[in-house]
């Protein structure tokens, strides 16, 4: 059995070589069908938004005795506003944090003296806080913002850096693709998205956009520093820059994941920090969507676009001809 550097020799050498560019339609159908899912889902089963995007009011009851019974609170609530909407959520092992829809100043007070009541504590060990819709709608604005302005600086600076749009344009649609496929599972598995996930989302694509610059530089080497005495058509000099940056790529995503991974198992089932869990949730998931993305959508779409340009077309017609030469028979 081939050791992991063995087996990365023979990726870069081209002796072991696996058709991410020649099999690309297989790809690019399966990447539609997990976009096209993705985007349907939410349809099936919406989106799960944060109260700090939907507003709402949102209470804390602290020094509760373990077993921390969720159902408690839940009735609490809906003994004071009847068929309220409410998540229950226990932080750590001692408080209890309770998210229901907008209520009015007099209903707090009330379901505060019953949250109390519930858990038997003192009404002094229960705070809580009102969202305004109009809050809400400016982090979902300034959010949009920032993915906005992020994409865009993205386009420009790889344009400029690689000295051609294709290579952005592929680049960026892979970071779209990272974004829909990781709020789509995000939908599916009713994870609710939050300001701190957000800023995981915009940490991913960071990420996504590391690795795919990784290989796209592999890449141009490959097709443009060699690219004309190395007998391989263009298709095939960029499926070498992805086979000699997979093991990279693979030891940068465990590597990235592992600890993320760690984290969320802490931050979710031991310490019961949300914030913390939303953040390592969202990096976790699109870590891994990332690095699927670039090896079977940016990368081949990045040839597809190249493959019909007249320059390239004459060379990988003089590479196939010289081929087909060498092993016509003497």
């Amino acid at each position: 059995m081939r050791s992991m550097s063995q087996f990365g020799n023979d990726l870069y050498t081209g002796k072991t070589s696996f058709p991410f560019v020649g099999r690309r339609k297989l790809w690019f159908l399966i990447a539609a069908i997990l976009v096209l899912g993705s985007a349907l889902v939410p349809l099936f089963r919406p989106i799960q938004f944060s109260i700090e995007f939907t507003g709402g009011s949102q209470f804390t009851v602290n020094s509760v005795e373990a077993p921390i019974d969720q159902s408690l609170a839940t009735d609490a609530v809906q003994s004071v506003v009847a068929n309220a909407t409410t998540k229950v959520v226990t932080i750590g092992e001692t408080a209890v944090r309770v998210q229901t829809d907008q209520m009015t100043d007099a209903e707090s007070r009330e379901v505060s003296a019953a949250l109390a009541e519930a858990y038997d504590v003192p009404e002094s060990e229960v705070s809580y806080a009102f969202i305004g819709p109009s809050w809400g709608a400016d982090v979902t604005r300034q959010s949009l913002w920032g993915l906005a302005i992020f994409l865009a600086l993205t386009a420009i600076i790889l344009a400029l850096y690689f000295r051609t749009w294709k290579m952005s344009l592929s680049a960026i649609i892979g970071l779209v693709d990272v974004l829909i496929i990781t709020i789509g599972i995000y939908a599916l598995f009713g994870f609710e998205i939050s300001p701190a996930a957000v800023i995981g989302f915009l940490t991913i694509l960071s990420y996504a956009l590391y690795d795919t610059t990784v290989v796209f530089d592999k890449i141009r080497e490959n097709t443009s520093e060699d690219g004309e005495v190395s007998g391989r058509t263009f298709g095939e000099s960029v499926n070498l820059a992805v086979n000699q940056t997979l093991v990279r790529s693979i030891n940068t995503t465990v590597v990235a994941i592992l600890p993320t991974g760690a984290i969320l198992f802490i931050g979710a089932l031991w310490l019961g920090a949300q914030t913390l869990t939303d953040l390592s949730l969202s990096i976790f998931v699109g870590t891994i969507v990332a690095a699927y993305s670039t090896i079977f959508v940016a990368a081949p779409l990045y040839s597809l676009l190249r493959e019909n340009e007249a320059p390239i077309k004459a060379r990988d017609a003089r590479v196939l001809a010289a081929r087909e030469l060498a092993l016509a028979p003497a």
